[in-house]
């Protein structure tokens, strides 16, 4: 079991300490959210900079909205970064929810899962190397590899799932143990419909928090203005843990269930939290 670090999104200027700390510990992974109308970073910036501060670590969106974005400027910077980054970038992928990101981005609400998969067929073709049009031509860097970075694809509706299947990849699960395990078995069942060879890869996501009261307190601060759209901030709030019994026993649930990955995922922006982090899961 691979377990990674969800970087917090309250305080930019940390984030480099927290990715060089991750990067001499035991963790596989960073991660980092996307929203538009919201004071965080953005996140192929942001994981840039964090991909030249370490040498080994996996950089990762959880997940970046991709219909707030233009899709051939954004296969550019995917393979920009998947190639400066020695092959270390994630592209974690979803639709999002929040209707003042796609007023913002000039972006239709409502057509974002059809505008996904359109802009995965767009990325597909640059990635490839082929012209992007008869009186136009190829767009690079090239990826590493000809199908571009791993993709996953975070969300919970049907249409969501099956794209793993069709897109190939894996998954992005933002669900607590107790009813990930549905998810999970649904996005295998679309990754042998659509005859894929292997397994999809299966990376769950819980919210921690480590350290004293006033760290608590502030991670439930940051990720309750996060959520606060959702109308479901105190049983979101519920299910971050704050303990280290609590984020083993997560971890060994994700486990029992089939997942690859576990990222745990920090509001709170003490770096001192990846240190203790690695010890729980030493």
């Amino acid at each position: 079991m691979h377990v990674g670090l969800g970087l917090p999104i309250s305080d930019s200027p940390v984030l480099l300490d927290w990715a060089r700390r991750a990067d001499a510990g035991p963790f596989s992974t960073l991660g980092l959210l996307d929203r538009l109308v919201y004071d965080n970073p953005e996140p192929l910036v942001a994981l840039a900079v964090a991909a030249g501060a370490t040498t080994r670590i996996k950089l990762q969106t959880e997940v970046l909205l991709a219909p707030l974005r233009e899709p051939t400027l954004l296969a550019k910077q995917v393979a920009t970064l998947d190639r400066m980054s020695g092959g270390r970038f994630v592209l974690g992928l979803g639709v999002g929810g929040r209707a003042d990101d796609h007023l913002a981005s000039g972006t239709d609400l409502r057509t974002r899962g059809r505008r996904l998969d359109e802009q995965l067929e767009i990325m597909r073709r640059v990635w490839s190397g082929a012209p992007y049009a008869a009186d136009c031509g190829p767009i690079g860097p090239a990826p590493l590899r000809p199908e571009g970075p791993e993709i996953l694809f975070g969300g919970f509706q049907p249409a969501a799932l099956e794209r793993v299947g069709r897109w190939g990849g894996g998954f992005l699960a933002a669900a607590p143990p107790s009813w990930a395990g549905n998810l999970f078995d649904t996005v295998r069942r679309s990754w042998t419909e659509h005859g894929r060879a292997g397994e999809p890869r299966i990376v769950a996501q819980v919210n921690v928090a480590l350290g004293d009261q006033d760290l608590i307190d502030e991670a439930r601060a940051a990720m309750g203005a996060y959520y606060e759209f959702s109308g479901r901030v105190e049983y979101m709030l519920d299910g971050m843990l704050i303990g280290a019994d609590a984020i083993r026993s997560a971890i060994s649930q994700f486990e029992d269930l089939g997942a690859d990955e576990v990222m745990l995922y920090c509001y709170g922006g003490d770096p001192d939290q990846v240190n203790r982090l690695a010890d729980v899961i030493a």
